[in-house]
This record gives structure tokens, C-alpha cells and sequence, in this order.
């Protein structure tokens, strides 16, 4: 027999064996597969999720162009901040206005300019209401930022936007909340009180940063926004694009420039307003949820751990009660290391098969999130041979223990064991 053939048939024997283990002691090999899994369901689940919303967060970002920035008044910071302005000062920073938008739009390197402010309230038709639904409101260039698939009818104009026409555009979400199966186009419905006439109906690709898939969106002229609901338009951001040929650092450079200069600030001064880019978009969130995937995997390693004690006891149980056994193989002219080989390969089938219930139950809870949540989780094939290396490794690590105990037996005691 060939040494290949040896170490097959001793993986195999090795294998045999911890399934009789298995089914000798149900109770304690179940809490010990038990722990395993629950520590690489964590790491697949979690994996599963931050692989879908890393996708979800770059189509929302591609869907505006690969080069465009974004001016608010606020920027993104995670500094602390009691509300004062020795803590926080961009907290007084001025609102962006219309007037700033229209230069930036004058600009050459610039080839669209819009700006978008969210609001929330209700929303109703006849008897239906949706009280907490999300209005989002933007200029008539909404479409050249993002164009939305639209399903029925059309958006608004740049003339209805700069009218302020009290015009919506529906998401499919709301619109078969508050018509079903009717046909909503030209009908009336009341946006905060206020009645606004529905002209088209568009597809709200839910994502992770535009919030879930259930929730309720209309979508109006910010003019509108102002004048109609009375909100105060304070909190306003732009988006800019640039023109084709144009590098985004010299089109920043020009947008920063200008708007400096028009509200004023010395070079001394910082820039009371936010320049946001992708990059910076994708660093803080990244910096988010790298820190919630590292305390997410923290949990997994305690799971991993504690079903890794589990190896270390019923191991332990193992090696006691083979002792004659053990004795027999060595006299019988089995090696040490043939006896660590063969407890090792319980321990990593032990720890194997709750790595892989783990896995199964992880992929079926993330099929479920993919189906039932704006988040398009995914196991991807890395987070497969993590948990199922995770699981293999703490078999090694944590049997080690029991199975050198069991190499090390002498002979002649471990047949006079009773």
C-alpha cells in the first residue's frame, strides 16, 4: 500500500470513528457542533451582508457618474459635537442657496448642477394614507443626475420645476399603496395637505444608502418644497457633474473657488461648506462598517471558542474511553504519530460539520435578506473557505491537546486501563 493510499485510509478510519463518537454521545457532540456553527453562521451572515451593501453603496454611487461631487452645507465628520459652536463650527455654516447653484452651473467644467433637499410627512388619496413617507425633492435636471426608470407617465420639466407646479412622481411602492391596481396618472393626492396632481410613476431601485424598498417615496420640485409645504430650504445639497474632459480635482478646485469667493472668505478662513466626493463617501463608510465587520467577528470568535472548549471536553472523554484501544494500536505497532493523526481528524470532523450547518444555515438566512430587504446579500466565495477554514482550524487547535495526550499513552498502562 502506497503512503498516499495510507493517509486516505486514515482520514477515512479517522472519520468513521468520530461518527461513532457522534452517535455514542449525541448530547455532547451536539453542543460542541453547536458552538461551531452559531460562530461561522455569525461570519457568514455578516460577510454576506457587508459583501451585499458594498455593492448596493457602489451602484447608488455609479448611478450619479463615476465623477460626480457633491457640495453640502454640512460635511461628514464623526467629530464629537454638544451642539455649540466651539465644538462643532460647521454647525454655522450658511445654507447653499439657488444663487450659488446657478454659478456653479456657469461654470466650464461643469456640466450639470442640481440640488436635492429629503423631507418626510404623509401622504393620501381618498381614504388611503401613508403617514411616514419620504418626500424627496430636487430641480428639473433630476433626471441628467440619475435617471430613473420610469414605469408610467413622465418627470417633471425644468419649467414645471422652476414654476413650482405642485407635480409628483410616485415610486411603484406608493403608488399600489394608494391606487393598487388603478391607473394613478392625472389624479390628486394630498402631499402634507396640500394637493399635488401624480404625473408619472418611477422604479425605486431600494438600496442600502436610499433607504428600504418598503418605505414610501414621492418625489416633487424642491421649489415646490418651499412654497407649497412651507419648508424652509436650509438644508439643500448639490450635486455636481462634470463636463466630459474635464479632470473632478480642476472642476473641485473651480467649485471651491467660486464659492468662496461669493460668500466672501478670506484665504485664511476655512471653507464654511463641504465638498464630498466618492472617495470620501466610500472612506467613512468603509471606516463604519469596518469597525460593526470586526465587532461582528469579534461575536463569531467567542461562538468559535466556545465550541472549541467543546472539542477540548469530549475529546478529552474520547481519549479516556479508548485507552485499551489506544494501547492495542500500539502494541500492535501503531505510531505516535498515527494517533495524533486519527483524534486530529475527529476533532476537525467534529468541528467540520458545524461549520458546515453553520454555513447552510447562514446561506439560507441570507437568501431571505436578499429577498425581504433593500440589502443584496451574498455569500461571496471567500466567506466560504474562511468559515470552513475557521471551523478546521479550531478542530486543530483546540483537539491538539487531547490528541497529543492520546499519542503519548504508554503502551503496556493504556492495556491494563480499566
Amino acid at each position: 500500500m502506497t503512503r498516499l493510499a495510507q493517509r486516505v485510509f486514515q482520514i477515512a478510519e479517522g472519520v468513521r470513528i468520530a461518527l461513532d463518537a457522534l452517535r455514542a454521545n449525541r448530547v455532547r457532540a451536539a453542543l460542541t457542533i453547536l458552538g461551531i456553527a452559531v460562530g461561522v453562521f455569525v461570519v457568514v451572515v455578516i460577510s454576506a451582508a457587508v459583501h451585499g451593501i458594498n455593492l448596493s453603496v457602489a451602484k447608488d454611487l455609479e448611478s450619479t457618474g463615476p465623477t460626480t461631487f457633491y457640495v453640502q452645507r454640512y460635511p461628514i465628520t464623526f467629530e464629537a459635537c454638544d451642539g455649540t459652536g466651539d465644538t462643532c463650527k460647521w454647525l454655522q455654516n450658511p445654507p447653499i442657496t439657488f444663487a450659488e447653484m446657478e454659478a456653479l452651473g456657469r461654470l466650464e467644467g461643469t456640466g450639470t448642477v442640481g440640488a436635492a433637499m429629503f423631507w418626510g410627512g404623509s401622504v393620501k388619496y381618498r381614504d388611503r394614507q401613508l403617514p411616514s413617507a419620504s418626500i424627496e425633492s430636487y430641480t428639473g435636471n433630476w433626471s441628467s443626475l440619475g435617471a430613473p426608470e420610469m414605469m408610467e407617465g413622465r418627470a417633471f420639466t425644468e419649467q414645471e420645476a422652476r414654476s413650482a407646479a405642485r407635480v409628483v412622481v410616485l415610486t411603484t411602492v406608493t403608488k399600489e399603496r394608494l391606487f393598487g391596481e388603478s391607473d394613478p396618472l392625472g389624479k390628486e393626492i394630498m402631499v402634507n395637505g396640500t394637493p399635488f396632481t401624480v404625473i408619472g410613476v418611477y422604479r425605486d431601485n431600494a438600496s442600502f444608502l436610499s433607504g428600504g424598498g418598503d418605505r414610501a417615496k414621492v418625489v416633487i420640485p424642491i421649489q415646490s418644497l418651499g412654497r407649497h409645504l412651507n419648508v424652509q430650504i436650509r438644508d439643500m445639497g448639490l450635486a455636481v457633474k462634470p463636463r466630459a474632459g474635464y479632470r473632478p480635482d480642476e472642476v473641485i478646485d473651480d467649485v471651491t473657488a467660486t464659492l468662496r469667493g461669493m460668500r466672501g472668505l478670506r484665504p485664511a478662513r476655512e471653507s464654511n461648506f463641504a465638498i464630498i466626493t466618492q472617495d470620501k463617501i466610500m472612506d467613512v463608510y468603509n471606516k463604519i462598517f469596518g469597525m460593526f465587520f470586526l465587532v461582528m467577528i469579534a461575536l463569531s470568535a467567542v461562538g468559535l471558542i466556545v465550541g472549541g472548549v467543546g472539542v477540548v471536553a469530549i475529546m478529552m472523554i474520547s481519549v479516556t474511553e479508548r485507552t485499551r484501544e489506544i494501547g492495542v494500536r500500539k502494541a500492535l505497532g501503531a505510531t505516535r504519530g498515527a494517533i495524533l493523526l486519527q483524534f486530529l481528524i475527529e476533532a476537525v470532523t467534529l468541528t467540520g460539520i458545524g461549520g458546515a450547518i453553520g454555513l447552510f444555515i447562514g446561506w439560507g438566512v441570507a437568501v431571505l435578506v436578499r429577498q425581504y430587504s433593500p440589502i443584496a446579500a451574498s455569500v461571496p466565495p471567500l466567506a466560504v473557505v474562511a468559515a470552513l477554514g475557521a471551523s478546521a482550524v479550531t478542530g486543530v487547535l483546540f483537539g491538539m491537546l487531547p490528541a497529543m495526550r492520546a499519542s503519548r499513552l504508554d503502551p503496556v498502562d493504556a492495556l491494563r486501563y480499566e
